[in-house]
């Protein structure tokens, strides 16, 4: 499934105002998660049944010792081939023919938390206790099939995250790292041809904190 629609986070752009992951609580209705101060504005400290979406905050020192301090909007990648969806139950996970957004089911129960989230090679889907399912974010389907933008890319202000179709994403995101190494030199996309939500970092990839590549 190579076209449909995709999602580019420009990591340059973003300021951490976490627009994002509220435009996303409002929009599923999900609850507020009951979090704590562990010394860091980055809360809360990860996604859960509540949370679909988090802002990462991530401090430190360049080779140069030049402080750092990026931000990185945690989603699921929608991936182009998405192995949670093919690990799940068949009839409790779909694959939208048309955007490619790969959304969990009602049916989906949190019994199968294991092998969904297990197969993700991002450790995306989590389990919401209350309900009993298996969750994730939905990359707004229902939006989109009323034409309109995820709700996270709609709230974004500064311009940080783009939508629109796949192709133009991919060309935008090719022409935006050009752009950067300008004065990042270690500007680059995380794995454009493998996922719908792509980012574009400008450091090293281990240095935007607990995420995977």
């Amino acid at each position: 499934m190579a076209d449909g629609k995709s999602i580019l986070i420009d990591v340059s752009r973003c300021t951490g105002c976490r627009g994002c992951q509220v435009a996303c609580k409002q929009w599923n209705n999900l609850e507020a998660t009951e979090t704590v101060q562990a010394g860091t504005y980055q809360n809360p400290p990860d996604m859960d049944g509540n949370t679909y979406k988090v802002v990462r905050f991530e401090e430190g020192r360049d080779e140069k010792g030049k402080p750092y301090w990026h931000f990185f909007t945690d989603m699921c990648r929608h991936c182009v081939d998405a192995p949670c969806f093919f690990s799940a139950e068949e009839g409790t996970a779909l694959h939208d023919e048309e955007t490619g957004a790969v959304v969990f089911l009602d049916n989906l129960s949190i019994d199968n938390l294991d092998a969904v989230h297990g197969a993700c090679p991002y450790s995306i889907p989590k389990g919401n206790e209350k309900t009993g399912k298996v969750v994730k974010c939905t990359m707004c389907l229902d939006r989109q099939k009323e034409g309109k933008i995820p709700a996270c890319v709609q709230s974004c202000p500064t311009g940080c995250m783009v939508y629109g179709d796949r192709d133009e994403i991919l060309a935008l995101a090719e022409k935006r790292v050009e752009e950067l190494k300008k004065e990042f030199p270690k500007a680059h996309a995380l794995n454009p041809e493998e996922v719908r939500v792509i980012y574009i970092l400008t450091d090293d990839d281990e240095k935007y904190g607990n995420i995977t590549y």
